[in-house]
């Protein structure tokens, strides 16, 4: 089982950029993904979620209007579209599978329902 995080890098603010998560391993087609992220000194924090149907979606307050979450179940991939970058979304960005078994609408936000998570990508944006 391995998710498998990349499209981070350095920006400037107003930037964009678009994080991409692979998973392999197992399938992970049904269930909740998540976005999360850490800054240095900051606890991790939701970012936003997708559930397993892909039909809903949520998005924490602080990246709502900038931030889309998309699934591509045939390519088992979960991407994080980011616009309009602030210097405050500087931080390693985690992409995780949710625990099964919560119905095809559920999206958890909280980091104690995704027992998988990735290695994580460093997003920096610079003011």
């Amino acid at each position: 089982v391995q998710l498998q995080a990349s499209g981070g890098g350095l920006v400037q603010a107003g930037d964009s950029l678009r994080l991409s998560c692979a998973a392999s391993g197992r399938t992970f087609s049904g269930v909740a993904m998540g976005w999360f992220r850490q800054a240095p000194g900051k606890e991790r924090e939701f970012v936003a979620a997708i559930s397993g149907s892909g039909y809903n979606t949520y998005s924490a307050d602080s990246v709502k209007g900038r931030f889309t979450i998309s699934r591509d179940k045939a390519k088992s991939t979960v991407s994080l579209q980011m616009n309009s970058l602030k210097p405050e979304d500087t931080a390693v960005y985690y992409c995780a599978a949710s625990r099964s078994g919560y119905g095809p609408s559920w999206l958890p936000t909280s980091s104690q329902d995704y027992p998988y998570w990735g290695q994580g990508t460093q997003v920096t944006v610079s003011s």
